[in-house]
């Protein structure tokens, strides 16, 4: 096979929208002091809904839009921080409501880069020969990770779910997804931490904010070169969604002045391994991306671990 494509997204977020005002009511803090140090101003909670409940409803809408039916799924990777559930993984749960039918199915967890992850090795599967057809899901409940009287920590995340189907290319094709430039700096792996059987998440907010800020833009940059495509001719940037301040310094020092930025995270929180899928599935909903553009999916955060590549839009 030439490589792999995504041919279709799909996204899920619960009905329940909690505001900075909301947040306002139960912890010290204020719509102001939320908006100016990360551009947050709603977030999605879910109550009454599973990990597994919003992958499926994610996938089943990617599966959908594709045209593809679950029996013709051969491989299920979530990536996700937050089950539950150690056995059966989530991936396996999401495939059996699903009806796919004798998968490989795992789950991977690298926090906040774990979309970019799932979708690597998808690729590489599929390039490999070992599976020919893909659903790749982000999916996170990070509401039951939050100490609800941190404001450090309670005001920045959300949960939600996105997912995409990927399949084969024929012989000679252009590559719709591109190589992957992946990797960590564990020394640094207690900046975010997400500890106990009752886990809590806790992060050292300036010291993540530096590292994003200084340290991931050439390799961004390393995703482009690997693809053969400058950042210039990008249409399209979906960076893990943690912070506006972030996203914006990445996307000023790639120099993508003419490129589609996600921008999720204003109205979606932080959701960590779901951020990039659901960011993206949204530009495609409304048409801000179109069909072959190609589009540079970066993720990082807890580990701390980041990974990238350049897809086609599907």
């Amino acid at each position: 096979m030439s490589g792999s494509r995504i041919v279709a997204l799909g996204h899920y977020q619960p009905p329940k929208v909690l505001t900075n005002d909301d947040l306002a009511a139960i912890v010290d803090t204020d719509d102001e002091w939320i908006r100016s140090r990360v551009g947050i101003r709603t977030r999605h909670i879910a109550e009454g809904e599973t990990l597994v409940d919003l992958a499926t409803e994610a996938a089943q809408k990617a599966l959908a839009r594709s045209g593809r039916t679950a029996a013709e799924i051969d491989l299920v990777v979530v990536a996700t921080c937050t089950a539950i559930e150690r056995s059966p993984n989530t991936a396996a749960a999401v495939a059996a409501r699903l009806g796919v039918r004798s998968p490989a199915a795992y789950d991977i967890n690298t926090v906040c880069s774990g979309f970019s992850y799932a979708l690597a090795t998808a690729d590489h599967a599929i390039r490999a020969g070992a599976a020919r057809r893909a659903l790749v899901i982000g999916a996170e409940r990070m509401s039951d990770t939050l100490d609800w009287t941190d404001r450090s920590t309670c005001v920045i995340f959300g949960d939600g779910a996105g997912a995409a189907v990927v399949e084969a290319q024929e012989e000679g094709a252009e590559p719709g997804i591109g190589p992957v430039v992946w990797g960590s700096e564990p020394e640094k792996g207690d900046a975010v931490v997400i500890t106990g059987w009752d886990p809590v998440i806790s992060q050292q907010g300036q010291s993540v904010f530096r590292w994003a800020t200084t340290q991931l833009a050439p390799l961004a940059r390393e995703a482009c070169e690997r693809a053969g495509i400058d950042p210039a001719e990008l249409k399209g940037f979906v960076p893990h969604q943690a912070n506006l301040r972030i996203i914006d310094a990445i996307a000023r020092k790639l120099g993508l002045a003419d490129a589609v930025v996600a921008r999720d995270v204003v109205d979606s929180g932080n959701t960590s391994a779901a951020s990039i899928p659901l960011a993206f599935s949204k530009l495609v909903e409304r048409g801000e991306l179109s069909p072959g553009d190609p589009v540079l999916l970066f993720g990082f955060g807890g580990g701390l671990a980041y990974a990238g590549q350049v897809v086609r839009c599907p």
